[in-house]
């Protein structure tokens, strides 16, 4: 709740700070060239389908704005309040939101591709089909979001908050995970093949049906998780946590599980 009012408390200020921006005066100039509209208060701002590839918003503040179908690629939105945004089927390839706070935002069908969302606040969005393949959201906040059937293949999601977060079928092929929490989480029928979980917290998760092929899981804690029909083949689950686990219908014969905590608290050779 803290952490909530304080984003709300900044984006009150950042608005009365700021004057609002006119919309045709930011497309107008931007069509003259200019690309420069850091801090611009464009609150509530209606942009759908606007084209503002490479422009500068960063720290603007473009809270409930509806960007919806907007071409936004290369843009520099660091640091930039974009809570409850809609940017549905949005373009933002390449895209720098370092710091951003898109928290309840509208993000479904979204093209995030090898964006950087270093740190960025997202808790409570929905991603749900977005494309965020090779984006770098490390160390960012996705409690509560919403991606399922999303593309995070090589994404870097290190030691991110992903706790209570739905990734039901989603792609996380060679994503990176590593530290990751994950507690709570939904990731059925999701792929993370190849995928690096090492010290990932993944307790109380759903996995049934996930393919975790030749996944690093070194260390991680999966006490309490749901592996049914699970695809463990050739995965790593050296050191991991595994008490509270059902492991009687999987098929373990590939699977490194060196050091591993097992179920009955006894530690395999």
């Amino acid at each position: 709740m803290a952490s909530t009012l304080s984003i709300l408390e900044t984006d009150k200020k950042l608005t009365y700070r700021a004057a609002f921006m006119d919309i045709d005066e930011l497309l107008n100039k931007y069509a003259a060239g200019e690309r420069n509209f850091g801090s611009a208060n464009l609150r509530s701002a209606d942009l759908t389908r606007a084209t503002l590839n490479t422009v500068d918003l960063s720290e603007a503040i473009l809270s409930e704005a509806i960007l919806t179908q907007a071409e936004l690629s290369e843009a520099n939105l660091s640091r930039t309040i974009l809570t409850k945004v809609d940017l549905t089927e949005a373009v933002l390839a390449g895209a720098k939101l370092t710091g951003a706070v898109l928290t309840e935002a509208e993000l479904s069908r979204v093209n995030l591709y090898d964006a950087f969302l270093l740190g960025a606040n997202l808790a409570g969005a929905n991603l749900t089909e977005g494309n965020l393949g090779g984006a770098n959201l490390s160390q960012g906040n996705l409690s509560g979001t919403n991606l399922s059937g999303a593309n995070l293949a090589q994404a870097n999601l290190q030691g991110t908050n992903l706790t209570e977060a739905n990734l039901s079928r989603a792609d996380l092929t060679e994503a990176n995970l590593s530290g990751a929490d994950l507690s709570g989480a939904i990731l059925s029928g999701a792929i993370l093949s190849d995928a690096n979980l090492s010290d990932a917290i993944l307790s109380r998760a759903v996995l049934t049906e996930a393919v975790l092929q030749g996944a690093n899981l070194s260390g991680a804690v999966l006490s309490g998780v749901n592996l049914t029909k699970v695809n463990l083949e050739k995965a790593n689950l050296s050191n991991a946590v595994l008490t509270s686990v059902n492991l009687t219908e999987l098929d373990l014969s590939q699977t490194n599980l060196s050091g591993a905590t097992m179920p009955d608290g006894s530690t395999h050779d």
